[in-house]
């Protein structure tokens, strides 16, 4: 079990490793959108916009309800939303941490 465990975890970690995919959770995390609101979002290409979302259904992160000849898309997990905010808080962390490095830097120069 607890090498289903990881091997959940680092399939899950992997689907996320794409600034596209982060992004797009980012805008679903506001709401449920369709693919034409999230590429007017980002500003990026239908095709890579597709091909990020058909890999987050892939691994059960989004889920694509059809609505007439729309896909509607919203986060599986709502968890996710949280997911993204530790991920942001650690960034910060890490941020607060080389900045106050470069301080102690600068006054030994």
């Amino acid at each position: 079990m607890n090498l289903e465990m990881q091997q959940f975890k680092a399939d899950f970690f992997k689907a996320l490793a794409h600034p596209l995919r982060i992004r797009i959770l980012e805008l679903l995390a506001e709401g449920d959108k369709n693919v034409n609101e999230i590429q007017s979002l980002i500003g990026s290409e239908g095709s890579a916009v597709s091909q990020q979302l058909t890999i987050l259904r892939a691994k059960n992160i989004v889920t694509g309800t059809k609505d007439g000849n729309r896909v509607i898309y919203t986060l599986r997990d709502p968890m996710i939303v949280e997911l993204l905010s530790v991920a942001k808080q650690i960034f910060n962390n890490h941020l607060v941490d080389t900045i106050s490095l470069l301080d102690k830097i600068s006054e030994v120069e």
